[in-house]
């Protein structure tokens, strides 16, 4: 049995299946509940930037991605 663990709270994945109960982002392992809680943290500011900039949105992603990481949760 394969078993993963989150890059941001730390906890096991068991039976990982990509882009249902894991996602890899920005080089990063998250667990679904801290992609939700990151996608809930980001709509409020990606829904007043205009225009739409991927670039801009990846460097966010990173940038929340890794301060998360630092604090140990979104």
């Amino acid at each position: 049995m394969k078993t993963l663990t989150c890059d941001v709270c730390r906890h096991a994945i068991q039976q990982p299946v990509s882009e249902r109960n894991y996602f890899h982002l920005a080089h990063r392992d998250i667990c679904e509940s801290c992609h939700d809680e990151l996608e809930f943290n980001l709509k409020p500011v990606v829904r007043t930037r205009q225009p739409f900039n991927y670039e801009w949105y990846n460097q966010l992603l990173q940038d929340s991605i890794e301060k998360a990481i630092q604090k140990g949760k979104f």
